[in-house]
């Protein structure tokens, strides 16, 4: 069994640090903040992700040029990402530019000045960045069905924001939060590569010690249970687009590797999950079509996807509330927990087998929980499911009454 030993410490400032040392010539560091969408306040939805943007173009000590080529000249790269619950900036790089990388991060972070003129110029990017995202039915459709699903509440919205969000964003605002949040306490640092800790912990140390001191942000607004939707639209351009979805497991409840696993049958990656083999090999009404389960600190949701020709749509949707009651109705055989359990663990040793996205699953791991799991302790969970378990998931989260419909059908032309 591949196994991952990860240590965790913290700075003398209190900023947790998870580091695993693995043999590689490149190396993975990445500061995880709990600042994701979810925390704006009213107003400032899209705030977080412009943030995410602004931290690139200038600090105390450099300029936006400056910042981009810092990594780049010597190979490396530098990214950010900004999700529901958390952000992320990260790099990766040779290991002998540990320094370089660290020092970097820790002055974007810590010292981001946000000029004028480059903010103006950001906000022209993003405004282009939501057009382009407006344009994609097939992505859109995602983010209008967590709206319906979880109306008037902060992970309803999306995390882009609206263009008279962005466009009324000023330097105030991404100061103010950046003070709320990029505090000791509700940071992480991971790290993955071939640096020894007690030199990665020295130079942490000498980089981060300006770091504003700052507790842990909680989850301050409950989400409660909307009512069903189904709702249908006309905005997609050569497909009808659909998801069917519901509220699933947060990721606190022992119930969360049911779903997991569920989820997995049904329409994960692997070719025979039950939608692949139904819809799209033996009746090829649908080149894509997935299952997903995202979880969140109190709340979480599944979903199923696809895209389609407008004559296939109610057949596929039929097919897919099919193989949901084939999961509430009929119990998995022996064999088959056994190989759909393999197949997770199949595929979670595969996700493990990037060190990049493995810094970034390690930090959010230590932020969310303070605690990174280990790989016999992720694989003794899932082999201890049962398919009666199983069976009473699929009934609690999988039962029609719960089920919510968004469909794209084709604009008027």
């Amino acid at each position: 069994m591949y196994e991952i030993k990860p240590e965790i410490f913290s700075l003398s400032n209190g900023i947790r640090v998870v580091y695993l040392h693995t043999p590689s010539q490149v190396a993975h560091l990445g500061i995880t903040v709990l600042a994701g969408s979810r925390f704006e306040r009213k107003a400032e939805d899209g705030l977080a992700h412009f943030l995410e943007h602004c931290i690139f173009k200038g600090t105390t000590k450099r300029k936006a040029f400056h910042i981009l080529s810092r990594l780049d000249s010597v190979g490396g790269e530098l990214n950010a990402y900004t999700a529901k619950e958390e952000m992320c900036v990260y790099a990766s790089f040779t290991k002998e530019h540990i320094r370089r990388a660290s020092e970097l991060l820790a002055d974007i972070t810590l010292n981001s000045n946000f000029p004028l003129k480059e903010i103006q110029k950001e906000k022209e990017i993003i405004l282009d960045e939501i057009n382009s995202y407006l344009d994609s039915p097939s992505d859109k459709i995602f983010d209008d069905f967590e709206e319906h699903l979880f109306k008037g509440h902060a992970l309803g919205n999306n995390i882009l924001g609206t263009k008279e969000r962005v466009q009324g964003f000023t330097r105030d605002d991404l100061q103010a939060y950046v003070k709320r949040f990029f505090t000791t306490e509700n940071m992480v640092i991971s790290f993955v590569g071939e640096i020894g800790r007690n030199r990665l912990e020295k130079i942490l140390e000498e980089d981060f010690k300006n770091c504003l001191p700052g507790k842990h942000k909680e989850i301050a607004e409950k989400f409660e249970l909307n009512k069903r939707f189904k709702i249908r639209t006309k905005e997609a351009n050569y497909q009808v687009h659909a998801i069917v979805g519901g509220i699933a497991p947060n990721y606190k409840e022992e119930s969360r590797r049911g779903m997991t696993l569920l989820t997995n049958i049904l329409g994960g990656p692997a070719l025979n999950c039950r939608l692949t083999l139904s819809i799209r090999e033996k009746y090829g009404y649908s080149y894509n079509v997935e299952a997903n389960y995202t979880p969140y600190v109190d709340t979480g949701f599944w979903s199923v996807y696809l895209g389609t020709d407008p004559k296939y749509i109610d057949k596929s949707i039929a097919l897919i509330y099919k193989e949901l009651k084939l999961l509430r109705t009929k119990k998995l055989g022996i064999l088959q927990l056994n190989r759909a359990k393999e197949q997770l663990k199949g595929h979670l040793a595969l996700g493990m087998d990037s060190n990049s996205g493995l810094m970034l699953g390690l930090g959010k791991s230590l932020l969310l929980f303070n605690q990174i799991d280990t790989i016999p302790e992720i694989y003794h969970g899932i082999d201890k499911l049962e398919a009666s378990e199983l069976l009473e998931i699929a009934n609690q989260y999988f039962s029609e009454e719960n089920f919510n419909e968004l469909i794209f059908d084709l604009a008027d032309n």
